[in-house]
């Protein structure tokens, strides 16, 4: 007799999926999974997958990872069936949180936004970005989940075309690889990196795979043989223990030989044994240490001790390596079961230990502290773009130790110096920082801190930061600092100029217009108002001898010019004329006699509204009819104004100026030029300055017409250090 209700596939994943809940979480609440898995496999079922799948089985298997790799909890494990319905569905967020609640869709929610956060420089993405990251410091879950997700697709990437893998793998190796790193998922950051090698480099990925499994019989039996004696002496001193041997991961080897520009056959530090301990008492690492070191040799400047000064990121475990027999080096780590969790497993692993016992809810939050500070120390002011740019500098930084004359640890990235140390202290130290002494001796500010080195910082309460810090600082913390300080100081000296301006001018009873002033500021080569303020308020510019030579210029008589005699007989029969012919002749394109020229003071081009001014042996000028020098308020002659339009068809390109400033870089200009060239775009001239790390300049281009320009403005905006951009007008 045939059951009346036989099971199908989706019943037995469900079982499956729950099967492994129960077995590794500490509790599942069954009724929320079955009501996610099912309201996901309804939403995706007419969804295909690259490989012809259906869609569902990626978030199937995204909250299997979650489950049974990263062991979570069973609200993770909802929210990963989930993760993909905002975007590919027609389900919003407030659906989310009627199904499922807050928690669930706050996490679904996340791990959407998180799909695209690297892809764009825009400052919209990055402000979401940035949200993003801080609702990651509340939930730390939603992060986990994309990491999840971004392992299934790795896993199966082999189904996407050629140009998509690369750019997935290269996302991949650039940020998840290094930000699983900085949440100590060591086994997903492993799989991480192997996985984007195979598709950025096939052919070497190839040849390391298949002398690795070349090796393989070899490299078990000289491990075991390595192993025995540390296995005989362990039982022997009644240790409980795990030990393992293992290959270095591809990418690790890769590394090795690129690195050390040697072939596979030199790279000999290949092997690598763990061993586990089943204690809570962490001394025990150290005497299984003395025990290894007993039976080989061991190599002193290899040693590490992370277990007495753990990693930002809890990692915890001691490395040795020594020499075995035949010489050959094998890197050997000594941990307890409780770090050798957390080295797997990171964050996960705190929150699950938070999850069981709560005892170590601190470590969670230190677990997360160098992304907090990044929040903390970002000025409301920072380009965002900027923001983003030293948050994937610190993923890839790694750490040295170093103490303050007091003996306090101070956990640094590799490369910082001693201002990125003064900022560590306290911003005020950083800001007052003039000298620094490392071991006692005197160092320049740029000089590199290298790991168990002594720093004693030097103040003055007269010293302020100076623009080059930023240039070798390397922390996002003294970057930050040392540009909120710069910027501050210049809004001060911007103030304080204008203040005095205003102040000589009604002291010499003089008015300048808008227009006067501009062209004032034009001749004196500053870009706009602000950097002619601050000039004077950085003492650049005595604003009383400017003004005096300003108010005897104003005060001389002008020479009257002697009025050309009109091309085409008097001025009325001039206009007359040109009024009844010039909008044909734009229209048409024929000139009927009658010169035109575009004026350089707006430069406008096809596409912008246009006037023509009458001009006196010039013929008639063509302005943008936004410009100044045509308006009344420039005290232009309205008689001398006349309706024009552009050509139906133009084959010409025309000149436009931009004018372009922002936070000056090393090879901004180069990026800004190959930029414009890459848009079939021909640069006319450029003219660029740099001042206390700010530049200010202009590019003249040729265009075809105002969309041209706007797509090429659009553009030069992503530049990383570019904050303004405008048409140039003089």
């Amino acid at each position: 007799m045939q059951d009346a209700h036989p099971q199908t596939d989706d019943d037995q994943q469900l079982k499956n999926l729950l099967d492994v809940c129960h077995r590794n979480l500490k509790s599942v609440d069954d009724n929320m999974i079955r009501k996610a898995y099912h309201f996901s496999l309804q939403a995706h079922q007419n969804i295909k997958r690259a490989s012809g799948e259906p869609y569902f089985v990626h978030p199937l298997a995204v909250a299997t990872i979650l489950a049974e790799e990263l062991i979570l909890d069973d609200i993770s494990v909802a929210a990963a069936l989930l993760h993909d319905i905002l975007e590919d569905t027609d389900y919003d967020f407030d659906t989310m949180v009627a199904e499922f609640g807050p928690t669930v869709a706050n996490l679904v929610d996340g791990a959407t936004k998180i799909t695209d956060m690297f892809k764009s420089h825009e400052v919209t993405e990055a402000e979401s970005f940035r949200k993003l990251m801080l609702f990651m410091i509340k939930d730390i879950r939603v992060i986990l989940v994309k990491f999840a997700d971004r392992l299934h697709n790795m896993r199966t990437l082999e189904y996407l075309p050629p140009a998509k893998q690369r750019k997935m793998a290269g996302e991949t190796m650039d940020i998840y690889a290094p930000l699983a790193h900085r949440f100590g998922l060591w086994q997903i950051k492993w799989e991480f990196e192997d996985l984007s090698f195979k598709f950025l480099h096939p052919e070497s990925y190839e040849d390391i795979y298949r002398k690795v499994n070349t090796r393989r019989e070899e490299r078990e039996s000289y491990i075991q043989n390595f192993s025995q004696p540390i296995v005989e002496r362990l039982k022997a001193g009644g240790f409980r223990f795990e030990l393992s041997g293992r290959p270095k991961h591809f990418y690790s080897i890769y590394n090795k030989m690129v690195k050390r520009n040697k072939p596979f056959e030199e790279i000999y530090d290949l092997f690598a044994v763990r061993i586990i301990l089943d204690t809570d008492k962490a001394y025990d690492c150290f005497t299984v240490y003395g025990i290894v070191s007993d039976i080989y040799f061991p190599v002193p400047v290899r040693f590490k001790d992370y277990i007495s000064v753990p990693k930002h990121n809890g990692y915890q475990s001691i490395h040795t390596t020594v020499f075995g027999p035949q010489g050959k080096m094998v890197e050997v780590q000594i941990r307890t079961r409780q770090m050798h969790e957390i080295a797997e497993k990171g964050v996960a692993a705190h929150w699950s230990y938070k999850e069981n016992n709560g005892s170590v809810a601190s470590d969670n939050e230190e677990w997360i502290s160098w992304v907090r500070e990044i929040f903390e120390q970002a000025d409301s002011t920072d380009n965002p773009n900027q923001f983003i740019e030293d948050f994937k500098l610190n993923l890839f930084q790694d750490e040295i130790f170093v103490f303050t004359p007091k003996g306090d640890l101070k956990i640094l990235p590799i490369g910082a110096t001693p201002v990125d140390f003064a900022y560590e202290i306290h911003t005020d130290v950083g800001n007052h920082c003039i000298g620094a002494k490392i071991n006692g001796k005197i160092v320049q500010l740029n000089t590199k801190i290298e790991n168990g080195q002594q720093v004693e910082i030097i103040t003055s309460k007269n010293q302020k930061p100076n623009p080059a810090w930023e240039k070798f600082a390397v922390t996002h913390k003294a970057k930050s600092k040392i540009r909120a300080w710069l910027n501050e100081e210049r809004r001060n000296l911007t103030d304080l100029g204008k203040d005095l301006w205003e102040k000589r001018l009604k002291k010499a009873r003089l008015k300048l217009n808008e227009l006067e002033f501009n062209k004032i500021i034009q001749e004196m080569r500053y870009s706009n108002q602000s950097s002619f303020f601050y000039a004077i308020g950085d003492n650049q510019i005595n604003v009383d001898d400017f003004v005096e030579k300003l108010q005897a210029r104003l005060s001389a008589p002008k020479k009257e010019k002697e009025e050309e005699k009109p091309e085409f007989g008097s001025l009325p029969d001039f206009l007359k004329r040109t009024r009844q012919q010039t909008r044909s002749v734009m229209v048409e394109g024929q000139s009927a006699n009658i010169q035109m020229t575009y004026a350089k003071c707006c430069s406008p081009v096809p596409g912008d509204d246009i006037i023509g001014y009458v001009t006196v042996g010039e013929g008639i000028k063509v302005h943008r009819k936004t410009c100044r020098n045509v308006t009344v308020a420039g005290g232009a002659d309205v008689n001398r104004l006349v309706e024009v339009d552009w050509p139906i068809r133009r084959e010409d390109e025309f000149m436009a100026g931009i004018r372009i400033a922002g936070d000056d870089r090393k090879g901004l200009v180069s990026d800004v030029t190959q930029l414009i060239s890459s848009m079939n775009t021909n640069i006319r001239g450029l003219n660029f300055n740099t001042r206390d790390g700010v530049f200010d300049g202009s590019i003249i281009v040729y265009v075809k017409d105002i969309d041209h320009l706007q797509r090429l403005m659009d553009r030069i905006r992503r530049v990383p250090g570019v904050k303004n951009l405008s048409r140039l007008e003089e």
